[in-house]
């Protein structure tokens, strides 16, 4: 299931908790100053372990962009 996740759905799911249109969310922006919180990360963590995606919050609460978070997600796919 995890091979499902794709840097476009991992945008869609973050713009989606922040109620804002995907577009709007650039790869290098930093995703705190976009109003990200430790309770949103922690649900991404629990979306993506679902999903077979072993993951930390300390993974993604570190490097708050989405090429970053893709830099940790994609090897883990598969």
């Amino acid at each position: 299931m995890a091979d499902e996740l794709t840097l476009e759905a991992v945008r869609e799911q973050v713009a989606e908790l922040l109620y804002e249109d995907p577009s709007e969310l650039t790869d290098d922006e930093d995703l705190i100053d976009w109003g990200l919180d430790s309770v949103r990360i922690m649900t991404l963590v629990e979306q993506w372990r679902k999903q077979g995606v072993q993951i930390t919050f300390a993974d993604l609460a570190e490097r708050p962009t989405l090429a970053d978070w893709w830099k940790v997600i994609e090897p883990k796919l598969g």
